[in-house]
């Protein structure tokens, strides 16, 4: 356990997943949704995402408390097909759900060559890149996406209208590494502009439009006022629409205005809805071609002219994954703001950090 001058703290991954799963524990999850949901969330702070790791435990324990989500549900399957599913969550943990519900859809595959599994009632599930990487784990290509409450704009609106609603792939390769792509359909995280709003800076003026639906570099009245905008414009918005029609309009889940926030002090469940799409590579052609394939896709990329000043050329992801091959074997560096975040969850739970090798 390393600590640095500006309060942050290098941790192992397997000192930070006892600890996660002991906190879920003593919340009353079973072992196995303790589990599940520590994997989700760890492994999402070996990569470096650490807006989406184990800083949103504490969130999602107090939605429990809460009533908005259940530490003893289970997940049900309520509709299905050769090659698809509608699963009920009940509002049990979402990343456990989120789990078994990508492990559903790649047997699935399995059976029929490509499956989608639709959610809903559910919550927060974290990075939506850890479920599509489980399917690249296995072989298989795999898309993850969910919907959230409204908080980005339309072109043509000035308001909030949609979610970031974030969509991800994962694809195996053979001898490179995997290519995956986790992004929200906003121009930028609402984490950027928060801090910029926190450090009264300005900001580029593609993030947010004002509350006259005009582009705005001052972020002081959002998120009360003005709304985030869609990434490359009409894109964005055309993918973030694509994403709630799989995620919220298919499953039965809360469709944009119907989206509560996981994060707001209100007695309403979230009911978001996932999307979680599996494709069995070895059905269509021998997985070593597929692999061969893509192996010679990422090279010729990976080789072309590189731009003055550039030292390299990454595939997607790729810089995450050798973020996560350095933690795995050297700790994970956590800032300080998800430090902060596990020694609140260690006191909401009564748990002492040092008993887990964390000196926060």
């Amino acid at each position: 356990m390393e600590t640095t001058p500006s309060n942050g703290a290098r941790v192992m991954a397997q000192d930070l997943t006892a600890f996660c799963i002991a906190a879920m524990r003593t919340a009353g999850l079973n072992e196995e949704d303790a589990r599940l949901t520590a994997e989700v969330l760890v492994t999402t702070d070996t990569l470096g995402t650490f807006t989406h790791g184990t800083r949103q435990l504490r969130g999602l324990l107090k939605n429990i408390r809460a009533g908005r989500l259940s530490a003893t549900a289970h997940e049900e399957i309520v509709g299905e097909g050769p090659a698809w599913a509608i699963v009920d969550a009940h509002y049990a943990m979402p990343p456990a759900v989120s789990y078994r519900s990508m492990e559903l859809a790649m047997r699935k595959a399995k059976a029929c060559g490509i499956a989608y599994v639709g959610v809903r009632h559910s919550s927060h599930y974290g990075a939506a890149g850890f479920y599509a990487n489980l399917a690249a784990q296995h072989e298989m290509f795999g898309m993850s996406m969910c919907n959230v409450d409204p908080c980005m704009t339309v072109p043509g609106s000035k308001g909030k209208v949609l979610g970031t609603n974030p969509i991800a792939y994962a694809a195996p390769a053979g001898e490179e590494k995997h290519i995956y792509l986790d992004i929200a359909t906003s121009a930028v995280a609402a984490t950027k502009i928060f801090s910029a709003k926190a450090l009264g800076k300005s900001i580029p003026d593609n993030w947010l439009v004002d509350e006259d639906g005009q582009p705005t570099t001052d972020p002081s009245q959002y998120p009360l006022k003005g709304a985030q905008l869609p990434m490359a414009g009409h894109k964005g918005y055309g993918l973030a629409v694509m994403v709630e029609i799989l995620t919220a309009v298919l499953t039965g889940s809360a469709v944009m205005s119907e989206v509560s926030s996981w994060v707001l002090d209100t007695p309403d469940p979230t009911n978001e809805g996932h999307a979680f799409i599996a494709i069995d590579i070895g059905q269509i052609m021998p997985l070593a071609e597929f692999e061969g394939r893509m192996d010679g896709m990422i090279r010729e990329i990976k080789s072309a002219p590189l731009a003055k000043g550039a030292e390299r050329i990454y595939l997607p992801g790729e810089i995450e994954l050798e973020r996560q091959d350095t933690a795995l074997v050297e700790g994970i560096m956590l800032p300080p703001d998800i430090v902060a975040s596990l020694r609140g969850l260690a006191e909401d739970m009564d748990l002492d950090p040092a008993a887990f090798n964390l000196h926060l």
